[in-house]
């Protein structure tokens, strides 16, 4: 057998910090050319002010608008942080208490001695206690969650800061507007693609200076930082869905259904608080949830890793092989994003559809090289991975195919996701055709299209699970779900490029720029809602395979054989985890529908109470929209997150590890197919509205011009939408992760004392 790497592991202590140094400073360098874009007009010797920026095509420079918009900013700015700070404070609460738990339950696992125990795989070696685990784990635990509060709020931060500047370069045209969404998406997909890396990387080698050479407790220990990560980007997730969607629905039935005016009219009370609520659901939430997925796969792979031959052999740099791919990952997406700021320009509206989905494909083809070239120097010829008590041997080549697999079927699957949810399709084309009979017909056909488009993905999720097993059994899938991952710096930035370019036309609209640059900005959004559904189908496919992954690795852990679903045990939990995700979905959509409730009232009073509203001469109160909007959220998060949270510790503990397995398997069956429907359902109707509202084609100027039947019939439908595709549908991949990843961490306490109830009878 074929032991030794190309890459000695003195370059790989190299090549991973470094790479993740490069990611920020590239991070930093975007963000340094997007802040030189000023936002005060700023005085010079010539005329008195320096026209660089504030050259209006009309020719003459209007510093009240710029000064609106800054004002606006400044709104949109605080109201997100004063959310976040405030959630954070909850959040940090649970943090602090879950922390403990952890502890009290692994160290709990042998009573909390201090001495050392046979190991569990090799018992010819001596493994350090479970005390030290349960410390490091909590450790971990305490950084992955950290990790991902920062990652969401720097996300918020550079978006909130991006917007205006988008705003305003959208005069200059729509390309140079586009540059500046995208730039600042990149900043934030670099910097959260780098910061997961490295904080894992050092965590890792902190641990090896106690672990020693006991690496299966090690990397047992690390379990703790996804669990960190998708515990927050939990919280993050569904209480920012929470927020944008109550302002969201309220601001629209008034103000477009009620009061024919259109979106983001500064008239509207509610409009603030929406375009914070894109800030602090799509940016924070989606940012701390792919961070949270990122830390998971690579958590799966190195405890699966551990008990394989990279970790008995002590083997480092291939052990280290999902780090490696992911260093190679931002280096890729670097060159990637170059190709969208620099070597190709965006000139017209027809170009920034292709410009994004090029970045895809040209993503994926290098990514494609770069784990060739990864897989070639870090990892041995021969070696064996651990499967279900045996080891299995498998080739270096096999475990690229791997990636490789799981790479290309995150682009199919966002292909796939394009072609449901972009208004230049026959699907939405069809959804916008059936408003001519009114909102039913449009819900209904809606409907049929989300669950429609489910077929393709779930396809490729299964051929990738069975290509990536069938070669290296449970790790094969962890790297699977690494390779559709591993692109994730480009993934968040055309991600974040969405609400970036909604909240641009926001304030556009509220600060009254000429109907020219608001053509500019809604074709920029109208790109960014399809980007917005390509990311959480990106998100969605990665956690099915990464709680796969992750299910594999608690199975192994538990010391469980084989999962049989036909002994009762597993069966009813198999249907009870089925179950789960509609529960969570109907906790979310009632907290989405009686915040909305809340909001909408608090509109129509505003309208009828302050005089002079409609005619613009009096301002709303927009601050109480926001606190609505703030105190629901943070209220309604409570009941959806413990449930995630509790299911696998009631379940563990009560009914053991067998019924666990079938919990698992059974949420992340249904799961899935509830989050890719609601998500493609939602985008659907967004975009069919946005088509009949733009009247770009024959066929969509007969459905209306605004405030046509039909384009009512559309905004009931986009209304209906909202909460499934930016509440429950990207909030359920995460409650399919986090039991899987929570029942790993905790699975050797299931395994001493879990099954209460089974013992006592």
């Amino acid at each position: 057998m074929g032991t030794s790497t190309i890459l000695p592991d003195v370059g790989t202590q190299i090549v991973i910090p470094v790479c993740a140094a490069i990611g920020i400073l590239f991070s930093l360098i975007q963000w340094f050319l997007v802040a030189k874009i000023k936002l005060a007009p700023e005085k010079s010797s010539k005329h008195g002010f320096n026209e660089s920026l504030i050259e209006e095509e009309e020719g003459f420079a209007d510093h009240a608008v710029v000064r609106k918009c800054a004002e606006i900013q400044n709104a949109i700015s605080e109201g997100a942080t004063s959310f976040l700070f405030t959630e954070y404070q909850y959040v940090g609460v649970f943090m602090v208490s879950f922390a403990v738990l952890i502890f009290v339950f692994l160290g709990s696992v042998d009573g909390f001695s201090t001495s050392s125990k046979q190991c569990t795989y090799d018992s010819s070696n001596l493994c350090k206690p479970a005390l030290a685990t349960a410390i490091f784990s909590t450790i971990s635990f305490l950084l992955g969650a950290i990790t991902s509060v920062i990652s969401g709020f720097l996300g918020m931060k550079i978006a909130t800061y991006a917007n205006v500047r988008t705003t305003l370069e959208a005069r200059k045209g729509v390309g140079k507007a586009f540059i500046v969404a995208f730039r600042s998406g990149a900043v934030m997909g670099f910097l959260l693609a780098a910061n997961g890396l490295l904080v894992l990387y050092i965590t890792v080698n902190l641990f090896k200076i106690y672990y020693g050479d006991d690496w299966e407790g090690l990397f047992e220990a690390i379990t703790g930082y996804g669990l960190g990560g998708s515990s927050m980007a939990l919280f993050g997730r569904v209480g920012g869905g929470i927020y944008t969607k109550a302002a969201d629905v309220g601001a629209d039935l008034v103000g477009k259904v009620e009061r024919n005016i259109p979106e983001d009219d500064p008239r509207n009370p509610a409009v603030i608080a929406d375009n914070v609520g894109d800030n602090v659901g799509d940016i924070a939430g989606m940012g701390s949830d792919l961070f949270g997925s990122y830390a998971e796969s690579s958590c799966a792979a190195l405890v699966v890793a551990s008990i394989s031959s990279f970790g008995n052999n002590h083997d480092f740099t291939s052990m280290m092989y999902p780090l490696l791919v992911s260093s190679v990952g931002i280096l890729v997406c670097l060159l990637t994003t170059l190709f969208a700021t620099d070597f190709f320009e965006v000139k017209t509206v027809k170009d920034i559809e292709p410009a994004l989905k090029n970045q895809l494909i040209v993503s994926t083809i290098l990514m494609t090289i770069g784990v060739a070239v990864i897989s070639w120097i870090a990892l041995p010829s021969t070696f064996t991975i651990f499967n279900f008590g045996i080891q299995k041997e498998v080739k270096n080549w096999q475990l690229f195919l791997c990636v490789g697999v799981g790479l290309w079927a995150g682009l199919i699957i966002g292909f796939v996701t394009e072609y449901y949810t972009s208004n230049a399709y026959s699907p939405v084309q069809d959804v916008a055709d059936s408003c001519r009979t009114g909102a039913a017909t449009n819900v209904i056909f809606g409907l049929a299209l989300g669950y429609k488009s489910c077929i393709v993905p779930i396809f490729a999720i299964a051929i990738s699970i069975f290509v990536s097993f069938s070669f290296a059994a449970m790790y094969g899938i962890a790297v699977a779900a690494l390779g559709m991952l591993s692109t994730i710096a480009t993934g968040l930035a055309i991600d974040a490029y969405g609400p970036i370019s909604d909240n641009a036309g926001g304030i556009a609209e509220m600060a009254g720029m000429s109907h020219r640059i608001r053509e500019r900005t809604d074709a920029l959004d109208a790109a960014g809602n399809t980007t917005a559904a390509i990311g959480k189908g990106f998100a969605i496919g990665s956690a099915a395979l990464v709680s796969l992954a992750l299910f594999g690795a608690f199975v192994s852990r538990a010391e469980i054989t084989t999962v049989d679903v036909l002994t009762p045990k597993v069966f009813i939990g198999l249907i009870v985890g089925a179950m789960l995700p509609y529960w969570f979905s109907a906790m979310t959509m009632r907290s989405v529908g009686s915040a909305a409730l809340k909001m909408v009232e608090e509109v129509r009073r505003q309208f009828n109470t302050i005089p002079g509203l409609m005619e613009g001469t009096a301002k709303p109160d927009y601050a109480t929209c926001v606190k609505i909007s703030t105190d629901a959220s943070i209220k309604e998060m409570i009941p959806p997150g413990a449930l995630v949270m509790l299911t696998p510790l009631i379940v563990g503990i009560f009914f053991g590890v067998e019924t666990l397995s079938g919990v698992l398997a059974g949420s992340l069956i249904s799961g899935v197919q509830i989050a890719i429907s609601a998500s493609n359902t939602g985008g659907a109707w967004d975009n069919a509205k946005k088509y009949i509202e733009a009247g770009g084609s024959e066929h969509a100027r007969t459905l209306g011009p605004k405030g046509s039947d039909p384009h009512k019939a559309a905004v009931i439908g986009d209304t209906v939408g909202d909460p499934l595709k930016d509440t429950s549908g990207p909030s359920l991949n995460i409650l399919i992760k986090l039991m899987a990843v929570e029942s790993l961490v905790f699975a050797s306490f299931f395994a001493t004392h879990g099954g209460l109830l089974f013992k006592i009878f």
